[in-house]
């Protein structure tokens, strides 16, 4: 004889009382975890709650895998996939979006982190290009300074312009070294003004599996590529830093469109000045117009 407690009634083997279990209105059961509920209120909160469902309690569906229950909900219902909350409205998933998640109200887009969003709140869609590129023949207008560094770093503006051409520019114009670091600044001889120095790697870099990086040890599969490697600031001194008379980062960088970006992140202290620095950076950009780029 087998026992029912919750109907206080006897069966008489194991396979009755499971019979009696699927039959009756007071057992209901979860057959994937084992689980008896009293209520079929319960029964449904579990299937909500526990990671072993992918349960619509909207449509009173299961699903194989979460992404198809998820999937199903925005497509079928007005749903937040991070909270699993259903509204009645969009207006009210977008209220729900704006103060709860890193939520762009215009796009209506969700981002993963508050740094994603502002980039985001700074790239194109929000921004306008106002910072204009002094080089000569060119013409290109920018988002913000750190793009407009980063165009004459990478050596794609028209003037020609190289990185250690830019970073020499910069010093000169910096006279209180504001951003710049004298001593780590590439230097020449009386006369070299207009020279710059270009590393390249010859087919003696082949280690007989790759091109080695002389002074890193990195590999590349081409020439081109470690070229490139050797052209960029990988082995550059950090010759700018954080203003220290504005803050008390002093963080050291090799490229000033790296400085640029972690000034526009407002990361540190710098922020309260951001305007005066920008300004700054932007003047000693304009400079260059002088030296005939």
């Amino acid at each position: 004889m087998t026992y029912c407690d919750r109907c206080e009634r006897y069966f008489p083997h194991e396979r009755a009382l499971e019979q009696h279990k699927e039959d009756s209105g007071n057992h209901h059961i979860c057959n994937l975890c084992n689980l008896d509920f009293g209520e079929v209120l319960l029964l449904k909160r579990h299937w909500v709650i526990s990671p072993k469902h992918n349960y619509c309690q909207k449509c009173n569906a299961h699903f194989t895998h979460d992404g198809d229950l998820m999937d199903h909900c925005e497509t079928m219902h007005i749903c937040c996939r991070l909270c699993r909350r259903f509204y009645d409205s969009a207006l009210e998933l977008h209220e729900h979006n704006r103060q709860s998640h890193h939520y762009c109200p215009d796009c209506r887009r969700l981002f993963t982190s508050e740094s994603n969003l502002r980039s985001h709140l700074r790239s194109r869609v929000h921004t306008n290009t106002t910072h204009l590129c002094p080089g000569r023949d060119c013409g290109r207008k920018f988002i913000s300074m750190a793009a407009l560094i980063l165009h004459f770093e990478s050596g794609t503006c028209p003037s020609r312009i190289t990185r250690e051409q830019f970073n020499r520019a910069i010093a000169q114009y910096d006279k209180h070294h504001i951003i710049t670091n004298p001593a780590r600044m590439i230097t020449h001889g009386e006369g070299d003004e207009g020279r710059s120095v270009v590393t390249v790697a010859t087919e003696r870099a082949w280690n007989g599996s790759a091109y080695e990086c002389c002074i890193c040890r990195r590999e590349f599969r081409s020439l081109q590529a470690i070229d490139q490697h050797l052209a960029s600031p990988a082995h550059a001194q950090k010759q700018f830093f954080c203003p220290r008379d504005f803050a008390e980062c002093g963080a050291e960088f090799k490229a000033a469109s790296a400085l640029c970006q972690h000034i526009e992140r407002e990361q540190c202290g710098v922020r309260r000045f951001r305007r005066q620095i920008e300004a700054h950076i932007e003047c000693l950009t304009s400079s260059m117009k002088r030296l005939g780029f």
